[in-house]
């Protein structure tokens, strides 16, 4: 990572950032599970780290050998990272093109988990793919058909399609 890169803190993050620098250090991590991946089908091996800085501290989703690579009281300079919403609450993600290295500090960030981003709920984006369609979740009482919700609250909002465009009603 070169000085000219802007370096975050914890902070400032917020869902849906990419090209993500920091300095952090390793709190504590979770016990790993074993996974199985749905697109290849091979075991992947999965846990979450508190890391943090001065500013506050994040939960950082790690696979496979990042788990060994990480430890406990040492600090990292993370770069190109991202983050996403999982299960309601905030996470730092390296993903394929992202990166983290230990670095020697001769003062180390201590963070408090009190200021825990993590810790704030937020709302997830409709999910996509098999099962889902237009980004709504197959009603599966209705036989796979796709969700429409309850229309009653709608008012007349939708309604009569074809005497309205998007700009109002069409002159006849």
């Amino acid at each position: 990572m070169s000085e000219s890169e802007e370096l975050k803190k914890v902070e400032e993050l917020r869902p849906g950032l990419r090209g993500i620098n920091l300095k952090i250090k390793c709190g504590t991590k979770n016990d790993e599970k074993e996974v199985v991946s749905k697109q290849t089908g091979e075991t992947l091996r999965v846990t979450e780290a508190i890391v943090g800085d001065e500013s506050g501290s994040i939960l950082m989703t790690l696979w496979n050998d990042d788990i060994d690579k990480m430890v406990s009281d040492h600090v990292y300079k993370v770069s190109n990272a991202y983050t996403t919403v999982f299960k309601t609450s905030l996470r730092l993600n390296i993903g394929k093109y992202g990166a983290f290295e230990e670095i020697q500090e001769e003062v180390t960030p201590n963070f408090d988990d009190a200021l825990n981003t993590s810790k704030k709920e937020y709302q997830q984006r409709p999910r996509s793919g098999p099962g889902f369609e237009g980004g709504r979740p197959r009603d599966r009482e209705e036989g796979g058909r796709p969700y429409r919700g309850d229309r009653g609250d709608r008012g007349d909002r939708g309604r009569d399609r074809g005497d309205r465009g998007r700009g109002g009603f069409r002159r006849r």
